[in-house]
């Protein structure tokens, strides 16, 4: 199958992290002796995604003697070289001509190692005009935040200054795109063009624009102490191994009992709180290179106790309080259904036996195929013997939780080897 095109963006100064490499274009800041350019290079050559072209301003010379045409980096290079600021998506208006079809768009400031081809499909299968890469991060309270639906179509594009709901989903737009030639059609009537605010904000709420939500590695670098932490991580190896072309670690979380207070079935979102040491816990999971992944029964939902739209709101509730604490779940997974019939307001076509009710194991092979998880280096932790059952089944090792608020000692044993 034919590769997409991509575009960098690659006019950058990195004035901010100038004190520590000096006075380079960004593109050329060094990760383990490597410009960043390079890295991204390198993870696109290495997918088959070959044919780039790079928008340059700054130090402009610096780029282009480096790279060339690509050939040494088994790429092929092509330039469009901004004579005066044109904005983060104004180049793209003049390079219309060589935008024929759907492309790739990437920033060259940001550290990051993804699965393209599964982006790509994504794309292809829901059909937008723009596809957004999207990922939870640790400090969503003063981020940017993207809601969508179910199939993840994007209904709001909240900028930091715009007002948010009291409880959001931690969805941030990691600066990765795919683009259709159509957004082109129309440049804006202004000297330089901002890409969020001008072409990709107004798609919201028109079907047009998707996100695609993954936990693969993408970090700005554009501070000294983020250019640091992504030193680090790249040294560790932690950049790469997210990429989901990898087999992925997971430490599965049960909700009620082990994240939240336990009161029975729970159908009122004041009633939800957090359980000591959780934030802190669901953090360390974070930093350890393990995904966090939720796996709750809800039977209120087929009971009709509790809509989806109640459920999302609680969940949501989770993930801002999270947030708040700089930790983040990867994923969240709902088994609705109940097998026992009678109750008033009952949803019939949910009420069956299914594979996903714990104790069957099917919500964590639904988040195994979704995230190339090896379930045989994953953990299930809960406070009940269907979490264990579950977790069993589906090939992990187990921890039961004896009494609230053990989550963070379990995960730290964990971490540390110490549980069998």
């Amino acid at each position: 199958m034919r590769k997409v095109k991509t575009v960098i963006m690659a006019g950058g100064r990195g004035t901010r992290i100038a004190q520590l490499v000096g006075s380079i274009p960004k593109p050329m800041i060094p990760i383990e002796n490597k410009p960043v350019l390079e890295r991204e290079i390198e993870c696109l050559r290495e997918q088959g995604f070959t044919e780039i072209l790079l928008t340059v301003g700054y130090m402009a010379d610096k780029i282009i003697d480096y790279f060339g045409d690509g050939k040494q980096f088994g790429v092929s290079i092509e330039y469009f070289v901004e004579k005066e600021p044109l904005g983060n998506a104004g180049a793209l208006f003049r390079l219309w001509e060589k935008l024929t079809e759907d492309f790739l768009l990437l920033n060259a400031d940001s550290v990051f190692h993804i699965d393209f081809n599964r982006f790509v499909a994504f794309h292809k299968e829901h059909g937008g005009l723009a596809t957004l890469f999207t990922h939870p991060n640790d400090h969503p309270y003063d981020s940017g935040l993207i809601i969508s639906d179910e199939r993840g179509a994007v209904s709001h594009w909240l900028t930091k200054e715009d007002q948010r709901p009291q409880w959001y989903k931690n969805r941030v737009n990691a600066g990765l795109h795919i683009l259709s030639p159509k957004l082109l059609e129309n440049r804006p009537d202004t000297p330089k063009v901002d890409l969020d605010r001008q072409v990709l904000k107004p798609l919201a709420g028109t079907g047009k624009l998707f996100c695609y939500d993954s936990p693969e590695y993408v970090k700005d670098m554009g501070t000294p102490e983020r250019y640091k932490a992504v030193c680090r991580d790249f040294a560790a190896g932690r950049v790469t191994a997210r990429n989901l072309k990898n087999k992925q670690r997971a430490i599965f979380l049960d909700r009620d009992g082990t994240i939240n207070s336990y009161v029975g079935f729970l159908r009122n979102i004041d009633n939800f709180k957090l359980l000591p040491g959780v934030a802190e816990a669901i953090r360390e999971i974070n930093r350890s290179g393990y995904l966090a992944i939720v796996v709750t029964n809800q039977p209120v939902i087929a009971r009709g106790e509790v809509t989806w739209e109640q459920l999302r709101e609680i969940h949501n509730k989770l993930e801002t309080l999270l947030g708040e604490e700089g930790a983040y779940l990867d994923g969240i997974y709902v088994c609705p259904h109940h097998p026992h019939k009678g109750y008033p307001g009952e949803i019939p076509e949910l009420k069956i036996d299914c594979d996903c009710r714990k104790p069957k194991p099917g919500l964590l092979l639904r988040a195994a195929q979704d995230f190339n998880i090896d379930l045989a280096a994953s953990w299930m932790v809960g406070d009940s013997e269907n979490d264990m059952l579950a977790g069993q089944a589906a090939g992990c090792r187990c921890v039961k939780l004896e009494t609230d608020g053990d989550l963070r000692a379990a995960v730290q044993a964990i971490l540390e080897g110490k549980s069998e």
